[in-house]
């Protein structure tokens, strides 16, 4: 990958890490995706975003149908609940419950624990740089409307 861009370099590692969820083992997947959509959740309503089915679905990129069937199946495992909305009774809305967030805690500490294993003899210094230039890519993909990719013609 050394001939390749920044951005290439960004979505070679997203994919690598996608791919990691859904190989091998069928309860580790669906484990991930009961964080995935939890992540999602959490991550809309920190946002102060109401977290409907639509939100999450344009907050992990897959479709409605499939939103719709990752939080029904994290609600069945006690991971979120639904309520009306506030602002629009004919709609739904997910919350992370006490059970959801022990989840959450547990994934976000196996996390740390990856990233400590692949930045070991990183200095601090630069864990905190990497830490930083990713919030701020983070922050920005928030603001940016990211359009798909131009089909070749």
């Amino acid at each position: 990958m050394s001939g390749s861009g920044p951005g290439q370099v960004l979505f070679a590692f997203v994919r690598h890490w996608s791919r990691r969820s859904s190989d091998g083992d069928h309860e580790v997947a669906e484990q991930g995706r009961l964080v995935l959509v939890a992540e999602a959740v959490h991550s809309l309503t920190q946002r102060g975003i109401t977290a409907t089915v639509n939100a999450v679905a344009h907050e992990i990129g897959i479709d409605q149908s499939g939103a719709s069937r990752l939080v029904k199946s994290a609600a069945e495992a006690g991971y979120l609940a639904m309520r009306a909305s506030e602002t629009d009774g004919r709609r739904r809305a997910a919350t992370v419950t006490p059970s959801g967030h022990t989840l959450l805690e547990q994934a976000h500490n196996w996390q740390e624990q990856v990233f400590d294993r692949l930045t070991e003899g990183w200095s601090e210094q630069r864990r905190r740089d990497f830490q930083r230039a990713m919030t701020d890519l983070i922050d920005r993909s928030h603001e940016v409307d990211t359009r798909p990719m131009p089909t070749p013609r």
